[in-house]
């Protein structure tokens, strides 16, 4: 325990949005000062941290700081430049490393991952060239052709079904390296988070499983009502391998594609705690944001329990402006949180957000319940009152 980073010393994030904030939450709770940086003044995580270091992620004097006053650093998003990681760790232990990251910010690098590791994942392809493009074969269409980089809740990808979309997509995309993946019969989706130690220690929470709505995660319901043991068990030991395979130490979430015929492909996976685990936080005895901070202090893990199920509904800033009205200060209205607060078992959690956009993850809210049929029955009248679409 002499390398344990104890309560008191001051924890660095990289990244100052809502994962930022529910880290430096959790980090807090169990006695540590934080550090945020981030170039956004108003940024969720640096509105409620005790250091706001107000700079880019690549700014040579805010890593400076970052590392002079943190003991540990860990980021909240997986598009913080994974050299920016490996600056910091030149003095100070960041996690997760670089290395992982840079694995996850690249779907190409991704699949190859994935490919190395035995994980199964849709058959697919790089496109970085023309001559790349023609070579496409007919086995991949129709598919989703997706930018390599920068793409997360659905932005960067466009369906395709001939070698004409293809072409169009691509060009509509400027030509970026992206990678064809043939589009499968998928029957539900699902997440597995995990946590990984400094001693190689590997830790899961049980299967979520994950409704998304144009690209975005709409509800996550958790125990999941239609995955099996054996899809269970085969998304838990690819999650706990894709981990060890880095030499991951933090919390990592794989997201699985559980196909008609029962088989499961990996999605994709996120270095960093995720919207599907957000119910984490009111359902188990342990939340994935408290798991982050013991990752990268040495403490003790511990398998996380379950105590209630629970359905998580994403609230977006649709939701501000209802009856479809455009958005614009006018337009927008506060919704009726006081509705939804006299259902049993609501949990409410808003991001500190300064203005509400179409799209935006604004907040969530967990709805646990003694069986997972209460929950569900209260989670669809939350939904009714906010507006939110039945599921």
């Amino acid at each position: 325990m002499s390398d344990v980073i104890l309560p008191g010393a001051t924890l660095g994030v990289m990244g100052g949005g809502q994962l930022g904030r529910m880290f430096v939450h959790a980090a807090q709770a169990m006695g540590y000062s934080t550090a945020v940086l981030d170039a956004d003044p108003t940024s969720p995580a640096g509105l409620v941290s005790h250091h706001l270091i107000q700079t880019g992620y690549t700014d040579p004097a805010g890593l400076a700081e970052l590392a002079q006053v943190s003991a540990a650093i860990t980021t909240e998003f997986e598009n913080v430049p994974a050299q920016a990681l490996d600056k910091l760790a030149e003095t100070r232990p960041v996690s997760p490393a670089g290395s992982a990251v840079a694995i996850c910010q690249d779907r190409a690098r991704e699949k190859a991952h994935f490919v190395a590791c035995g994980v199964a994942c849709a058959p697919h392809t790089l496109i970085e060239t023309p001559e790349q493009l023609a070579a496409v074969g007919e086995d991949l269409l129709p598919g989703i052709l997706k930018t390599a980089r920068m793409g997360y809740d659905g932005k960067g990808q466009i369906r395709v079904k001939t070698r004409e979309e293809l072409a169009a997509a691509w060009a509509e995309l400027q030509r970026v390296g992206c990678v064809l993946e043939k589009m499968l019969p998928l029957a539900y989706e699902v997440s597995v988070i995990v946590a990984r130690g400094r001693d190689d220690q590997v830790v899961h929470f049980p299967l979520q499983e994950n409704l998304h709505r144009d690209g975005i995660l709409a509800v996550t319901t958790v125990p999941s009502p239609h995955v099996t043991e054996a899809v269970s068990q085969q998304a838990y030991a690819w999650a706990h391998k894709i981990a060890s395979s880095m030499n991951y130490v933090g919390v990592l979430c794989v997201e699985f594609f559980v196909l008609q015929d029962g088989r499961i492909v990996a999605n994709e996976m996120a270095p960093r705690p995720h919207n599907s685990g957000h119910h984490t936080i009111d359902a188990c005895d342990v939340s994935q944001f408290e798991l982050q901070v013991r990752c990268m202090t040495g403490l003790p893990l511990v398998e996380p329990v379950l105590h209630s199920p629970c359905f998580m509904l994403n609230l977006l800033g649709d939701l501000w402006f209802p009856n479809g009205a455009d958005q614009g200060t006018a337009a927008q209205q506060e919704p009726d949180w006081a509705a939804v607060l006299k259902l049993s078992g609501t949990h409410l959690h808003l991001y500190g957000k300064t203005e509400a956009r179409k799209g935006r993850k604004m907040g969530h809210l967990t709805v646990t319940g003694d069986t997972a049929e209460a929950a569900r029955q209260v989670a669809l009248k939350a939904a009714a009152i906010l507006g939110i679409a039945s599921f």
